[in-house]
């Protein structure tokens, strides 16, 4: 059974960075595409960002490109999610999730699987 956990999640101000961990275990992930979703209180969880087995195809909501970078470290078997340039409309709890279902539709988060626990990001204005 694939387990992932969250880490790095904070206070901060605006403007402030912060880097998210999503480490995984019970399974090596490396031929699955990754994603970080967000979900703030009283609203869906929502696409942030995913990266795609082979290390190099990224994709990213509109709201987060040029300020938020995914990648991951095989070895490792982590994804990591460097947020910058923080905006209070960041805050929520963030979530990684295996894409489970193969296709293109790397945003749909029915398609994934396995979360975890989540870490709670808060950007103060």
């Amino acid at each position: 059974q694939v387990q992932l956990v969250e880490s790095g999640g904070g206070l901060v101000q605006a403007g402030g960075s912060l880097r998210l961990s999503c480490a995984a275990s019970g399974r090596t992930l490396s031929a699955y595409t990754m994603g970080w979703f967000c979900q703030a209180p009283g609203k869906e969880r929502e696409f942030v960002a995913a990266i795609g087995w082979n290390e190099i195809s990224t994709y990213y909501a509109d709201s987060v490109k040029g300020r938020f970078t995914i990648s991951r470290d095989g070895a490792k078997n982590t994804v990591y999610l460097q947020m910058s340039s923080l905006k209070p409309e960041d805050t929520a709890v963030y979530y990684c999730g295996v894409k489970v279902i193969g296709g293109t539709d790397y945003w749909d988060r029915s398609k994934y699987a396995f979360w975890g626990q989540g870490t709670q990001v808060t950007v103060s204005s």
